[in-house]
């Protein structure tokens, strides 16, 4: 493990609010994690978008990996230029494994939508490095990336 923790290069994060960094944040719906108590044992001490009072997984893997900081949601303004590199978070808290899964949250993203947003990241490292760069480094991405995907479906 100690090799792969040193030649992983991006955290690709897919699921509900258990992994969900922030998502959404940016969009209007009741599934926010954007004021107290949420975020108080977090390093900033203010609420992330995390549904969590502090860290969450991907923030933890993220620093055993040795990246500086862990992959940014996919809806925020600052996933842009090199930290696309990073990786990306496309979780979203209220979706479940089945796309009816809590229906009663509107304008989350679901887990078809998170691979559609994974599908135009790809487009946007590529617009970013070049397409043959791009294309050499989706072939080795997967086996030097970590991918966590969870879906929790607490109802």
């Amino acid at each position: 493990m100690g090799h792969f923790l040193q030649c992983a290069r991006a955290l690709l994060v897919f699921g509900d609010s258990l992994v969900d960094s922030g998502n959404n944040n940016y969009l209007a719906t009741t599934a926010r994690a954007d004021s107290p108590p949420y975020g108080i044992d977090y390093p900033t001490r203010r609420p992330t978008g995390r549904f969590s009072n502090g860290l969450n997984i991907p923030d933890i893997i993220s620093e055993r990996i040795g990246q500086s900081e862990p992959p940014l949601p996919y809806l925020s303004p600052e996933l842009a230029g090199k930290s696309l590199l990073n990786g990306a978070n496309f979780a979203s808290a209220g979706i479940g494994i089945l796309n009816d899964t809590g229906i009663q949250f509107v304008n989350v993203i679901r887990m078809y939508r998170q691979l559609d947003y994974f599908d135009e990241y790809q487009h946007r490292v590529s617009a970013l490095i070049g397409a043959e760069q791009a294309r050499r480094l989706s072939v080795t991405q997967v086996s030097r990336s970590w991918i966590i995907k969870v879906c929790s479906d607490s109802s």
